[in-house]
């Protein structure tokens, strides 16, 4: 599991392009590897379709561990800062923190959205290019 910097947004929105890098890809990596039907013969296009499953399997496992992890970290945060609130109701400097925590949280909470059109995207050009080349195992 990969270390993340869950506080600042900026750098956890930075991480997640860094690792949609092989959704950004997959076109092109199964346009070059994969061929059409008239170059069938000449490529073993199934070998190469269950390496991009994988590949694309292990991505979108580890994104969304790292996003539900830091949603689960800014929610504690939120949650903390809230009970220091109700004691200290006057402390503008607590409100602000709390206010860009609860900010944070909504667009961590935006990029499951967002994970979920890339994998949607993915998962339709794989399926176009690889359906009859490779079936995926049924328990995914």
């Amino acid at each position: 599991m990969m270390l993340v910097n869950c506080e600042e947004f900026a750098e956890f929105q930075e991480l997640l392009k860094v690792m949609r890098m092989i959704d950004d890809r997959i076109v092109h990596e199964l346009n070059t590897t994969v061929p059409t039907a008239s170059f069938a013969g000449k490529i073993d296009a199934s070998q190469t379709c269950k390496q991009l499953y994988e590949s694309l399997m292990e991505a979108h496992a580890s994104r969304d561990r790292v996003i539900k992890n830091c949603i689960a970290q800014t929610s504690s945060v939120v949650k903390q800062l809230r009970e220091e609130r109700e004691n200290n109701l006057d402390d503008l400097t607590l409100l602000k923190q709390l206010r860009k925590e609860q900010t944070n949280l909504k667009w961590m909470q935006s990029e499951l959205n967002v994970e979920e059109v890339v994998n949607d995207r993915s998962w339709k050009v794989f399926n176009e290019r690889c359906r009859i080349h490779f079936k995926p195992p049924k328990n995914e």
